[in-house]
C-alpha cells in the first residue's frame, strides 16, 4: 500500500531512492530479473538508502550501480515522498524527477536487471509492473 499521508502505526525500516529519467516525454523503465524481489517486473532506477547516507548521495550512487550512469546532486529534483506498508515492513519511498536533454548511455547492471526501455508514462502503465509503482506515475505524470 503506497500512500501520501502518513499510514497509521507506521513502522519506518528504512527509505528508498527512486528517479523518473525523463527525456524527450520518455521515461526509464528497468527490468527486474527473475530472481530479484518482484522479479521480471519494471520499475525506475530505485534503491535503499545505507546507513548514515542522505537521499542525494543514495539516488546518485543506485543511478551509478543501475544503470552507470553518474549524474551530480544538484540535477535531480526532488518530487514527494510515499509511505509504503509491505505485509512484513514499513518504508518511504522518494520519488526525485530528472530531465535530461540527450538520453544517456545504459549500462545495465545484469544481476539486478536484464533489460529496459524508454516509454511513455502511459504506456509504462501498460508494463508489468513493481507494486505501486503505477502511483506513482500517475501522480507524477498527472494521469
Amino acid at each position: 500500500m503506497l500512500s501520501r499521508t502518513k499510514i497509521e502505526n507506521f513502522n519506518k525500516k528504512f527509505d528508498v531512492v527512486s528517479v523518473f529519467i525523463e527525456h524527450d516525454g520518455e521515461i526509464l523503465m528497468l527490468h527486474r530479473q527473475d530472481d530479484k524481489p518482484q522479479g521480471n517486473t519494471w520499475a525506475m532506477p530505485a534503491g535503499k538508502v545505507n546507513d548514515r547516507e542522505n537521499l542525494l548521495d543514495a539516488l546518485v550512487r543506485e543511478v551509478e550501480e543501475e544503470i552507470g550512469v553518474k549524474i551530480k546532486h544538484k540535477e535531480y529534483k526532488y518530487f514527494e515522498g510515499y509511505y509504503v506498508r509491505y505485509p512484513k515492513f514499513d518504508y518511504i519511498y522518494h520519488v526525485y524527477h530528472l530531465p535530461v536533454l540527450k538520453k544517456p548511455r545504459i549500462d545495465l547492471k545484469m544481476d539486478e536487471h536484464k533489460n529496459y526501455k524508454w516509454i511513455k508514462p502511459k504506456d509504462a502503465l501498460k508494463l508489468d509492473l513493481i507494486p505501486d509503482e503505477d502511483m506513482c506515475i500517475k501522480y507524477f505524470f498527472n494521469l
